[in-house]
């Protein structure tokens, strides 16, 4: 039974990131997530991931690699797009 409660609450959980993740991905725009929280989110999913390999929890292990390749592939967007919207630095004069 806490296995069933776990895997019920995995699928909730990662199928509600899934509108955003679809969104993101089908539109690529990003201005309107924050870089800071994606990236903390991001990390907090790998240590989901990761204590759920410790534990040797399924419904840990599988909502949170799910979660994890989809919020990475956003974060990647999200930094690109910084990136290439960052001011560059003048070129130095001689």
């Amino acid at each position: 039974m806490t296995e069933l409660i776990g895997l019920v609450a995995a699928c909730l959980t990662t199928i509600s990131f899934l509108p955003q993740a679809v969104m993101v991905l089908r539109s690529g725009e990003t201005s309107g997530i924050s870089l800071t929280m994606y990236a903390m989110f991001t990390v907090g999913v790998a240590g989901w991931l990761i204590f759920g390999l410790l534990q040797s929890s399924l419904p840990i292990i599988l909502a949170n690699a799910v979660t994890l390749v989809l919020a990475a592939i956003i974060l990647s967007m999200k930094v690109r797009a910084v990136l290439k919207n960052r001011p560059r630095a003048l070129p130095a004069t001689l």
